[in-house]
């Protein structure tokens, strides 16, 4: 099958369109046909050696798609073949063909299209457990997003205000202003240039704020944990800023905010059940309406150098997909 291929943890640009080896489906597993898939911050520092796991090479990069399953498992009984789906791997997504536990994949509804399918389980299932289930959000409350001009910042941004937020969308490059503005944020801070404390203060008439959903890290990281409010919520999500943050203690000593961990991966090993039905949630609110992911760069799989790049440079808007076929 044509894939994408990486030979050795060199980075996007020693990546190469070649033919690999068709997956074959354990018990509890489906075989889907590729339509698209999404490139990742987690798929670049997979292939760049970046990442805690390293699959033996090569490989076929691809942590999400979206496609028709082909095959099943023994033990598979959600799905059968024909059914569309939206899936997760740790690798295999960039290539015609793909396998996915059953319990790592949900329904796509006929109205959503295979690119905007691959976009939805990895930051979706990431914003809902972190807002709906870690954060407990209620309507009303104040929530800032990090990093929300990116897959899982928009998806964040979209998922608070579904659920009643007032959203405060921090920014580290003014070319995002315009898709926020457009998904109903009043608010749009840019953390490269403002004084983020100040300008939180101002935004909450210096109460602070009530939950954090944090996908930079770094120095910002204890900014926001010094403009939490009372009882807040700090997630950590992810560090695209590039450094690991330490927190003094005291800072939620002090105001009883709680520093509240966000790994949906383990969230979706550990308990499969909860997750399946946050999917199944998911879908039903994207068939609806009610939530609408973001794709900001489609290209075709010959062109993944460009899609790894845009990443890279944060020059894409919410989600970037490739087209495994047409």
């Amino acid at each position: 099958m044509k894939a994408v291929i990486c030979r050795e943890f060199s980075g996007p640009d020693r990546l190469e369109i070649g033919e690999a080896s068709e997956p074959v489906p354990a018990a509890d597993e489906i075989l889907i046909e590729v339509h698209a898939a999404s490139v990742t911050y987690m798929d670049r520092l997979l292939v760049s050696g970046g990442y805690q796991m390293r699959p033996p090479t090569p490989f076929v990069p691809g942590t999400e798609a979206a496609g028709v399953v082909v095959g099943l498992g023994d033990k598979v009984t959600r799905f059968r073949v024909g059914d569309r789906v939206a899936c997760l791997n740790w690798i295999g997504g960039m290539g015609e063909r793909m396998v996915a536990k059953e319990w790592k994949a949900a329904r796509l509804p006929d109205g959503v299209s295979f690119e905007v399918g691959a976009t939805v389980i990895h930051s979706y299932d990431t914003a809902w457990y972190a807002l709906a289930d870690r954060a407990l959000l209620a309507k009303g409350e104040t929530v800032v997003v990090t990093g929300a001009g990116g897959g899982v910042g928009m998806a964040a941004v979209d998922v608070a205000l579904h659920l009643g937020g007032e959203v405060i969308a921090a920014i580290g490059s003014e070319g995002h202003v315009a898709a926020l503005r457009a998904r109903g944020v009043k608010h749009v801070l840019n953390y490269a240039k403002e004084d983020v404390r100040k300008r939180l203060g101002e935004l909450t008439g210096s109460r602070g704020i009530d939950v954090c959903f944090d996908n930079v890290g770094g120095a910002l990281f204890e900014q926001l944990a010094r403009s939490m409010a009372w009882r807040g919520r700090l997630l950590p999500i992810g560090f695209v800023g590039g450094e690991v943050p330490k927190l003094a203690m005291n800072l939620p000593l002090l105001k009883n905010f709680s520093v509240v961990g966000v790994f949906a991966g383990a969230w979706e090993d550990r308990e499969p059940e909860a997750a399946r039905q946050a999917k199944e949630t998911i879908m039903e609110l994207i068939e609806a309406g009610k939530l609408r992911p973001h794709v900001g760069l489609t290209v075709p799989m010959t062109e993944i150098r460009r899609a790894m790049a845009a990443i890279g440079e944060r020059t894409a808007t919410g989600r970037v997909v490739v087209t495994i076929r047409s």
